[in-house]
């Protein structure tokens, strides 16, 4: 029971992988940006999520009814001001802008919070599990975070194909183009695609900070998880984007299972298995 143990806490890590990836599968696939800060605006979602917490003395899972809006204008801002600027048949300058934005905010953190490590305390949740299968036990924290990534990958599918906001989003992706000679204001609609992706970035800012200890320098690592997630999945898929996630937490789970050491290795292994057979990912976008 205990490769079956690893294989289901790989899977409900797997979703928080996924959490990760979201948004940058969302931006991928609206305005085909790669955003190198994004795992820097976790860490700075996990962070504004503690200041809500020590101010405000609110629980952290509580306090998403304030970070989840406030990253959501910081996103919207970013866009409009400054990454709508970068767009267009170069990948570089955006590229290089996000770089330069994962320095600012990483730096900026050092210098507001030090480099000690925090973390966030949700009190009983964190510790209540329960039996599945002898000696399978699940945390309902992790089954909470896993729950709502599928509900956030869900909800954001249903945007994008059954509303008219996600039309919107769909025709300035195919071509930005034609959709501004119809009347649609692309620097608009990329905006709000970037904040709808910080907004998801908030929520996995806080379970991350709820899961375990975070610092300043963590947002490379958890950029690579992201990118990953993606990459797996499928570039712009959201259900690829899961499935990417729970194969990457497999991987690391079953690696860890075989020797603690490997736990990370295994997930870049089966990544870089999965890129050299299908670089196209398992589940890529379908057009259309």
């Amino acid at each position: 029971m205990q490769w079956v143990n690893a294989i289901v806490q790989g899977v409900l890590i797997g979703g928080l992988y996924a959490l990760f990836a979201a948004g940058l599968s969302l931006i991928f696939g609206v305005m085909r940006l790669v955003n190198i800060a994004h795992g820097d605006l976790i860490v700075l979602a996990s962070y504004l999520a503690l200041v809500v917490v020590t101010t405000l003395g609110l629980d952290p899972l509580t306090s998403l009814v304030i970070v989840v809006p406030a990253m959501a204008v910081i996103g919207y801002a970013l866009q409009r001001l400054i990454l709508n600027r970068t767009l267009g048949d170069d990948l570089l300058p955006p590229l290089l802008v996000t770089f330069g934005l994962s320095v600012i905010i990483q730096n900026g953190l050092l210098e507001w919070f030090t480099a000690d490590s925090r973390k966030l305390t949700a009190g009983a949740i964190e510790v209540q599990a329960f039996q599945a299968l002898p000696g399978v036990w699940i945390g309902l924290l992790p089954l909470l975070q896993f729950a709502v990534t599928i509900a956030i990958i869900g909800g954001l599918q249903l945007l994008f194909y059954r509303t008219a906001f996600g039309r919107a989003f769909r025709a300035t992706s195919d071509d930005p183009s034609v959709a501004q000679l119809m009347g649609l204001d692309t620097r608009h609609v990329f905006a709000l695609a970037m904040a709808l992706s910080l907004a998801v970035v908030a929520v996995a800012g806080v379970f991350l900070a709820v899961r375990a200890n975070f610092d300043p320098a963590i947002g490379p690592a958890r950029l690579i998880y992201g990118f990953e997630a993606v990459i797996i999945g499928g570039l712009g898929s959201l259900w690829g984007t899961l499935a990417g996630g729970i194969i990457l937490g497999v991987a690391q789970a079953i690696g860890a299972q075989i020797d603690p050491g490997w736990q990370v290795l295994a997930g870049h292994l089966v990544f870089i298995a999965i890129l050299a057979v299908r670089p196209q990912g398992l589940f890529p976008k379908v057009q259309g």
